[in-house]
């Protein structure tokens, strides 16, 4: 068996724990040879019982039955990572201990104790995208990129926030046991769909929230409802009684980007979500999205993403937990 070591502290976050083992674990229960799947340990310099900042208590033994060869290091974050970091002994147990294992992964703020050790030197990671910029003034030897649910480097693994961890042990199972595995486990556990490490920390849909005047809150709210629709500056400057001048001033002043630009942005996330989610022709997911054709669409979307949209779909679509594409609606299957 794959011997996954977790490494624990007073104050971790129970679900950068509970998130990774319980894949694992499902990944036991669903393989029908005893013996090939994870042998879960949690070690902790404050053994045998430790509380998680939610007020769990997990059982775990000293750090010295984490002797031996690792499969895989894991490393959670918390709201005790502050003074993990400051435990030299720690820190110089997780350097050691990495030196033995096979891969090292972290979960959210983890990355930091990894960073701390010196394993992340030259390296690309991630964190909690809140955490990012604070991780990379602190350790000028690591690319922190805010941008990925998880990055893979060599035999490291850095995942974002929280949940994300499900999505790494993912990745890691696939790797080590194929993809239809790992998709069976994503079912079992009701996940919407298995995702991609280079999916985005959050979408930027959520973008629409940041306005913190109502009027322009209104436009934001206008756009997202019709993004189907043209959207010229004059229409949303209506929308939030203003005159476009004005409007596009103040409106670069809260989101931070102009009108135009915001709503290029909110096309694209949306042509995002339907190239993940839906089997709809590339041109259908150009008009749904506001695009006036497909070779507009294809452009636009090359500069904001990188690859095609077809070369998205390939890397990024999701499977529903019935194992079927997301279907459109009645009127766009007609229209195929």
């Amino acid at each position: 068996m794959r011997r996954v070591v977790v490494v624990v502290y007073s104050g971790v976050q129970a679900l950068d724990i509970a998130g990774p083992i319980e894949v694992f674990d499902t990944l036991n229960r669903l393989l029908a040879e005893p013996g090939t799947g994870y042998r879960i340990e949690c070690v902790s310099a404050h053994a045998p019982m430790v509380c998680t900042s939610s007020g769990m208590v997990i059982q775990a033994e000293p750090l010295d039955a984490g002797e031996g060869p690792i499969d895989t290091l894991l490393v959670p974050g918390g709201s005790g990572l502050k003074e993990a970091l400051a435990d030299r002994a720690l820190i110089s147990w997780i350097g050691q201990a990495a030196a033995r294992s096979r891969r090292v992964a972290s979960v959210c703020g983890g990355a930091f104790l990894l960073a701390e050790a010196g394993l992340l030197d030259g390296r690309r990671a991630t964190t909690h995208w809140a955490y990012c910029e604070e991780m990379a003034r602190r350790y000028p030897q690591v690319t922190v990129d805010p941008g990925p649910i998880f990055v893979w480097d060599g035999r490291y693994v850095t995942s974002a926030g929280v949940s994300t961890g499900i999505d790494m042990a993912l990745a890691l199972v696939e790797a080590d046991h194929g993809a239809v595995i790992a998709l069976e486990i994503a079912r079992y556990l009701v996940l919407f769909f298995k995702r991609h490490g280079g999916q985005p920390q959050f979408s930027a849909i959520l973008d629409a929230q940041l306005a913190d005047r109502a009027p322009v809150r209104a436009a934001q709210e206008w756009v997202l409802s019709g993004l189907e629709r043209r959207l010229p500056v004059s229409e949303l400057a209506q929308r939030a009684n203003m005159s476009p001048r004005n409007f596009a001033r103040v409106f670069l002043r809260e989101v931070g980007t102009t009108p135009g630009q915001y709503v290029t942005r909110m096309r694209i996330a949306r042509a995002r979500e339907l190239l993940e989610t839906t089997d709809l022709p590339v041109g259908h997911v150009a008009r749904r999205c506001g695009f006036p054709n497909a070779e507009t669409f294809c452009r636009s979307f090359g500069r904001a993403v990188g690859p095609t949209p077809g070369e998205y779909r390939q890397r990024f679509q999701a499977i529903s937990p019935s194992g079927l594409m997301v279907e459109p609606d009645r009127a766009e299957r007609s229209a195929v």
